[in-house]
């Protein structure tokens, strides 16, 4: 198995990554009050370096405090985040790992414990599902200021020594918020038709490129549908999405679905932890948190590899461009069969990593030949409580 593509090298300009595998972006809950790195996250992605995870995108980073989306994530909003943010980066180089840090801001999809005030998206429109509130809509010079703090912390993340950026244009985050006419109802220069909703990630995009070294991979993960209640963004204007940033010269693309308020088990296929998912909120939420949860049991049956057919159309849209599938992969056999057919570049993992730190390794070896996830997602009930996120299935 050695000598299989999924063991071979990558090199994104000055970037190399060991091997095919990645761990995509998962909240991890482990930071400190105002954002800070801790021990625990520094020994989570050590973990997975050691492990022989090639390239490691920690849990996405919020760029300035109104993006924060729950407690504990961590923070590159400001200068006092680098010497803990370069610590991780060196755990991870001493285990031969690349890590990627993911930059996000969560937009209306947050809540006013986080951020102390009521959120503000692209447009006051909707009652937020599961905290009742109707967001704000940002004022030009909001929308300025975001644009500038997606290039500062740019630039703090190469300071720590990261190997490149990602801009979280998925699930549901402010990003996503402005490619979605779900929830992108402006009629000015960033809403109302296609180029204008993509107007805010392409300003993203290229002042985050002035920010980092020529050579210093940029990476998307660019969300292909939204499955929210009324059309949101879909697969047709994001495969054109993916061909304008292959064009403005994007390094990568992870395509994703779902958004965290209103799809989420669109995001993470499988069984619906509906106790523990319960439990975590306020205990006048949980009769119908219940209610609403039960219905969509049966609904989401894990399904192997439930992004290819969006990944092969992105492919087919981006080229050379390599493209990241996430989503549902599991067994060994089947991720080498996606990379030899040229489907994907990289195979992206989340929750089989929260049980197994050390999968790639044991694959490598020929100790396993696939994840023993069984997709419980009751790792993203414990997140969904503000705890540290762990798997609660026991050592595999």
């Amino acid at each position: 198995m050695s000598m299989s593509v999924l063991f071979s090298p990558y090199r994104f300009n000055k970037m190399e990554v060991k091997n095919r595998f990645v761990h995509s972006a998962t909240q991890e809950c482990m930071a400190g009050d105002n954002g800070e790195v801790t021990d625990q996250l520094i020994k989570r992605y050590a973990n997975l370096a050691k492990g022989e995870t090639g390239l490691i995108i920690p849990g996405d980073v919020y760029v300035e405090p109104l993006g924060r989306s729950r407690l504990h994530q961590t923070g590159i909003q400001s200068d006092d985040m680098i010497p803990g943010l370069r610590k991780l980066v060196e755990a991870v180089h001493q285990e031969d790992g690349k890590i990627v840090f993911q930059l996000a801001h969560a937009g209306r999809q947050t809540t006013k414990e986080a951020i102390g005030q009521v959120p503000r998206g692209p447009s006051a429109v909707g009652r937020d599902p599961i905290h009742f509130f109707v967001p704000k809509e940002m004022k030009e010079e909001e929308i300025q200021r975001v644009i500038r703090a997606f290039g500062q912390a740019a630039s703090r993340a190469m300071e720590a020594g990261a190997d490149g950026i990602r801009l979280h244009a998925a699930h549901g985050y402010l990003i996503s918020q402005f490619l979605s006419p779900f929830f992108n109802c402006r009629e000015d220069s960033w809403g109302g038709s296609e180029e204008n909703r993509f107007r805010l990630l392409e300003a993203i995009f290229l002042e985050v490129k002035k920010a980092v070294p020529e050579g210093s991979p940029v990476l998307v993960k660019l969300n292909t549908n939204d499955h929210t209640p009324a059309p949101g963004l879909t697969p047709g204007p994001a495969a054109r999405y993916a061909q304008r940033l292959a064009e403005m010269g994007i390094d990568g693309i992870e395509p994703s679905s779902g958004t965290a308020h209103y799809s989420f088990m669109n995001m993470c296929r499988g069984q619906v932890p509906v106790e523990e998912l319960a439990q975590g909120m306020p205990f006048w939420k949980r009769p119908i948190a219940k209610h609403k949860l039960n219905k969509l049991e049966g609904r989401y049956d894990f399904e192997e590899g439930y992004h290819l057919a969006i990944a092969k159309d992105i492919k087919a849209a981006v080229g050379s461009v390599p493209v990241f599938l996430v989503g549902g992969m599991r067994r060994l056999d089947y991720m080498e069969e996606v990379l030899s057919e040229g489907f994907a570049d990289f195979v992206s993992m989340s929750r089989p990593f929260i049980r197994e730190p050390f999968l790639v390794k044991r694959f490598r070896q020929g100790k396993s030949d696939r994840a023993t996830c069984v997709s419980c997602n009751k790792c993203l009930a414990v997140l969904a409580a503000g705890m540290p996120i762990r798997c609660l299935r026991g050592k595999s």
